[in-house]
């Protein structure tokens, strides 16, 4: 879905053979649960009081500080399911926070993340505003890189952008 043909070794951590150190993987898994954060109001509008985006946001963040194993993180995440409830940018949010989550299992999610994001914020936008609202939420995600794997990211979304729906075009 959100994969090119070919792995990105810079993605892969240095245990499964790749490149990618556990502090720049933990700070992919905080990038990608601010990315999700940033869109969570547009399905806490539509579902008040269902937590499961939510919870699955703190599991990315509870993984990347180490409280939490990526086991514990991929199981105890319950966003996908959310997203089978609801439509539109709530959906979008849902998935969002289940990239999130999926950050700590597999890195190369994070675009996922901001991907279902910039998504999720073009289909809130009224019509004539879609495309402008996406941007928006580009930037504003790239603004919340850090330093460490802004390169990284950057050039992740460049070589994947085709498969991610083009919304890194910001």
């Amino acid at each position: 879905m959100i994969f090119g043909k070919q792995r990105n070794l810079r993605l892969v951590t240095v245990r499964r053979g790749g490149t990618l150190r556990d502090a720049d993987h933990h700070r992919l898994a905080f990038w990608a649960a601010d990315c999700a954060e940033h869109v969570l109001r547009l399905f806490e509008r539509e579902r008040p009081g269902d937590d499961r985006p939510r919870r699955a946001i703190e599991l990315a963040r509870a993984w990347a500080r180490g409280e939490i194993t990526m086991t514990q993180a991929r199981r105890d995440a319950f966003a996908n399911a959310a997203a089978r409830d609801v439509s539109g940018a709530a959906k979008l949010v849902a998935r969002s926070a289940a990239q999130a989550v999926v950050v700590s299992h597999v890195p190369a999610h994070e675009l996922g993340a901001a991907a279902y994001a910039i998504r999720a914020a073009r289909a809130a936008a009224p019509e004539g505003e879609k495309e402008e609202a996406g941007r928006l939420e580009c930037r504003w995600q790239r603004a919340r890189l850090p330093g460490e794997i802004r390169e990284l990211v950057l050039d992740d979304q460049r070589l994947r952008n085709e498969v991610c729906w083009s919304v890194f075009d910001c």
